[in-house]
């Protein structure tokens, strides 16, 4: 009797789920796994690459998204754990669903209005790709979106990358990753 009773509650929890939009990254330059192709890759450090940022769409953000930040970390960098942070936007507004190929440019003449680019390690304020050292093997590029509940995310002037990410990570609503690989 009372897995009847329970059957439609469980049906409809089931089919509510279903429903629910999962936060999802994507992007038509590559696929989750794929290797990226040479205008992705960074143009520096004998890479000869055309340092192009790919194209980035999302969907399903949670309730209460106010903006977005978007960082892209190699893990697999020989840099003593710390990895390799490839590109740091901030301030992404909450309308925006996407990026075209090319907005991570130096300058961010291509990125929406608001967002602001943070140096990566290479030095730069804007994308820097892929370039591993050559002969170590893949790399994975971990593309992660956050979406925030403030429009603007307050980062101390100069503040480090570790603090960054981790404003970051301490106001995150949810998360969306897509990962792409490299190597040479």
């Amino acid at each position: 009797m009372f897995m009847k009773l329970c059957s439609p509650l469980a049906v409809a929890v089931v089919a509510l789920a279903t429903h629910a939009q999962a936060f999802e990254l994507t992007s038509p330059d590559f696929d989750a796994g794929e290797t990226f192709e040479e205008r992705f890759i960074f143009d520096g450090f004998g890479c000869t690459g055309d340092n192009v940022s790919p194209a980035l769409t999302w969907s399903g953000a949670p309730e209460g998204t106010e903006s977005f930040a978007l960082m892209v970390h190699d893990p697999d960098a020989p840099t003593g754990g710390a990895g390799f942070w490839h590109w740091i936007v901030l301030d992404i507004p909450a309308a925006v669903d996407e990026l075209p190929q090319g907005a991570g440019a130096a300058g961010g003449e291509a990125m929406p209005a608001g967002a602001r680019m943070l140096p990566n390690d290479y030095g730069i304020a804007g994308w820097g790709g892929p370039c591993p050292p050559q002969g170590h093997g893949p790399h994975r590029y971990n593309f992660t979106l956050y979406a925030l509940p403030m429009a603007q995310l307050e980062v101390p002037e100069g503040a480090s990358k570790a603090v960054t990410g981790f404003l970051v990570n301490a106001n995150a609503l949810g998360t969306a990753t897509l990962q792409g690989v490299y190597e040479r």
